[in-house]
C-alpha cells in the first residue's frame, strides 16, 4: 500500500490544502482514518475537497483543546486557535452520504506537512499553504521495519488486555511491522501532545520507540507490571 501511485512527486501535491482542525485526532502516511463529518462548514469542506483533482485534507491538532468526540463532531473553543506547526495530508479515499446529512469519509495518509502560511478562510473552514519539502520521504513509505517485534507484541497483548479490547492475533501476525505501528499510533488513546510527538517523529524507528514506550509507560502506571515478565 503506498500512496506514491497517485502522488509520485512532490510538487505533484497541492500547495494551498484545506485544513480540519482536531483535537486528539492522528493521521499517518499509508494511515486511514475514518471520519463522521455534520458541521457545515466542513461539509462544504469536503464538497469542494472532492470537486479538486487531489480530493485532499489536511488534518492538523489545534493548539487549544476541543470539544467533542473525535469524530468530526467538533466544537471548538473561541475563534481559529492556533495550530501545530506540522500535520497531515489525506486523501479522500473513501465518501458516503447519510440520509441525515453528514458524509462519512476515510482519508488515507498521504505525506505529513508543515504550515508555511494560513490564507483566507472559505465557508467558515480554515486554509494553509502547505509545505511538504520536509517530509518527501513519506511519497515512497518503507515497507520494512527492524524493531524488537518481541518486545511489541508482548507489550501489545498487556494493553490491550488492560484495556479490554478483543484483537485478532492471527491477523496482527501476518501483519508488517510498518503497518501495526501505524495502526497502533492511530488508534491508541494517546493524549494529543503524545500524538503530535509521534506525528513529528523524523524517522520509522523512533515513532516505533515513541508508541511502544508510551504503551509501556500506560501498563506501569496501571499497576500492571507482573506481567512484563511472562
Amino acid at each position: 500500500m503506498t500512496q506514491s501511485v497517485f502522488y509520485p512527486k512532490i510538487d505533484e501535491l497541492p500547495k494551498v490544502i484545506p485544513v480540519f482542525p482536531l483535537t486528539g485526532v492522528l493521521l499517518l502516511p499509508i494511515g486511514k482514518l475514518p471520519l463522521n463529518i455534520f458541521e457545515p462548514r466542513y461539509l462544504s469542506m469536503v464538497r469542494d475537497a472532492l470537486a479538486d483533482e487531489h480530493r485532499i485534507i489536511g488534518m492538523v491538532q489545534p493548539k487549544t483543546p476541543d470539544i467533542g468526540d473525535n469524530t468530526g463532531r467538533s466544537i471548538t473553543i473561541g475563534e481559529d486557535p492556533a495550530l501545530y506547526k506540522t500535520g497531515c495530508a489525506g486523501r479522500i479515499s473513501g465518501f458516503a452520504e447519510c440520509e441525515d446529512g453528514r458524509y462519512l469519509l476515510t482519508l488515507s495518509g498521504v505525506c505529513r506537512f508543515e504550515i508555511a502560511e494560513e490564507v483566507e478562510s472559505k465557508d467558515g473552514y480554515r486554509r494553509i499553504i502547505a509545505n511538504f519539502n520536509k517530509f518527501g520521504s513519506d511519497l515512497n513509505p518503507v515497507k520494512t521495519l527492524e524493531i524488537e517485534r518481541g518486545r511489541l507484541l508482548k507489550v501489545v497483548k498487556q494493553y490491550f488486555k488492560l484495556q479490554n479490547i478483543d484483537a485478532n492475533w492471527d491477523a496482527i501476525k501476518d501483519t508488517s511491522n510498518v503497518q501495526l505501528l501505524t495502526s497502533l499510533a492511530m488508534t491508541c488513546p494517546f493524549g494529543p501532545n503524545e500524538r503530535q510527538a509521534i506525528l513529528e517523529a523524523e524517522t520509522l524507528s523512533l515513532r516505533a520507540e515513541i508508541v511502544i514506550t508510551l504503551l509501556e509507560m500506560a501498563i506501569m502506571e496501571s499497576g500492571e507490571t507482573s506481567g512484563a515478565s511472562h
